[in-house]
């Protein structure tokens, strides 16, 4: 069997890859009270690496206390961050893995609870309505975008690989971007061009704090499928003006937690047909754009995988709920093991997350938990059986 293109080598900037699959990132649940690292995290990201995923992008880390979105979220908005991140970092290398940072801001979905303070927001107008929200005047924005910066910074001295910034699925950057949530009339809303250049800034303070050569990376929302949302076209505009500001790779989704049954993690995924959601999409960047691509969103198929990347239509395949089931996947699939993930899309693993606990796969524990009851059965009716005998 000849080596599929899936397991080849394959660079993002200066970080070259031992394969094309990644670990899209998520929230794990996992992080302490304060965002801090933490041992459960770490041993997660360590059966990633051993697992053979080709690039893990860690949680989605806030930048600034005002971001915090969920308990459980992991932070890189202070120094104190540094030591724990770096336990995560070495724990990956040293299972021959690479890790980059995702950093996130939660802006109107932030928890006021969790913060004490009102949401940021592009604008008071638009989005979900919320009762304490802060419009960004132009000096929080500054403050943000150099905030991003350190948080790079922080990150590689960490030991990260890289960063990705999030600007997907309804969070701050993805507000900026879509003209539901963005209404502002100044030089960060309007155009599309206008709505970008937050992101923009970010960018280029990324580079200015962590390096040039750093590796960095985006997410980004092919669409909102929102009314009034981020469209496609104006999306693809954004990825452009994105890869000109040297970004090294984008990482395309879709949808928020806002957008209903068309929101980043859909259930039911129950046939080739229903996975890679985002693939047109993915296709018409694809042949814009200079930098490579990487998609996700409900992929659960080695030829589904192998198709996009043979197809032109990526040139990474993301994926996250599989490898809570299965973070041995990608070597299950090299060892020639080509079956589908196991991972049914029931969404069910983000229950315990919410409930505290960090997120696992709630199928997966339910049968082994029937497994040891009927194990316990069959033993004590065999004993019974001898007992007669």
């Amino acid at each position: 069997m000849s080596e599929s293109v899936l397991f080849q080598p394959a660079p993002i900037g200066s970080l070259v890859l031992p394969n094309r699959l990644i670990r899209s990132a998520t929230w794990e649940g996992l992080a302490a009270a304060d965002g801090a690292c933490t041992d459960e995290l770490v041993r997660l990201m360590s059966d990633l690496a051993e697992g053979g995923v080709g690039l893990i992008i860690s949680s989605h880390a806030y930048v600034r206390p005002e971001g915090f979105a969920v308990r459980g979220q992991l932070a890189v908005d202070r120094d104190d961050c540094i030591a724990g991140l770096a336990r995560m970092a070495q724990a990956v290398h040293a299972n021959g893995g690479r890790i980059v940072l995702q950093l996130a801001h939660g802006g109107v979905l932030a928890s006021t609870q969790l913060t004490g303070q009102p949401a940021f927001a592009p604008s008071h107008e638009g989005g979900p309505e919320r009762t304490r929200r802060r419009a960004m005047s132009q000096a929080d924005i500054a403050d943000t975008v150099a905030a991003y910066g350190h948080a790079a910074l922080r990150a590689r001295r960490a030991g990260f690989d890289g960063v990705q910034v999030h600007a997907a699925h309804g969070y701050l950057l993805s507000q900026f971007l879509s003209p539901w949530f963005n209404r502002r009339t100044d030089p960060y809303g309007g155009p599309i061009e206008n709505r970008a250049r937050i992101i923009l800034e970010i960018l280029a303070s990324v580079r200015r704090y962590a390096g040039g050569d750093y590796p960095l990376l985006v997410k980004l929302n092919s669409e909102d499928f929102l009314e009034g949302g981020l469209t496609r076209e104006d999306s693809l505009r954004a990825a452009l003006l994105i890869a000109e500001a040297g970004a090294d790779a984008i990482e395309l989704s879709g949808g928020t937690l806002l957008s209903g049954k068309l929101s980043p993690s859909r259930p039911k995924i129950e046939g080739v047909e229903q996975e890679a959601y985002f693939r047109d999409a993915a296709r018409l960047f694809k042949a814009r754009l200079r930098i490579p691509l990487a998609l996700v969103g409900g992929i659960r198929s080695f030829e589904v995988a192998e198709g996009l990347v043979n197809g032109g239509v990526a040139d990474f395949v993301s994926m996250s709920r599989p490898f809570i089931r299965e973070p041995g996947l990608v070597n299950r699939w090299k060892s020639g093991d080509r079956r589908r993930a196991a991972c049914i899309s029931d969404n069910r693993c983000f229950g315990p997350a919410m409930r505290g606990t960090g997120f696992y796969c709630v199928v997966e524990k339910e049968g082994r938990a029937e497994a040891q009851k009927s194990g316990g059965a069959e033993k004590e009716g065999s004993q019974e059986d001898m007992k007669r005998g």
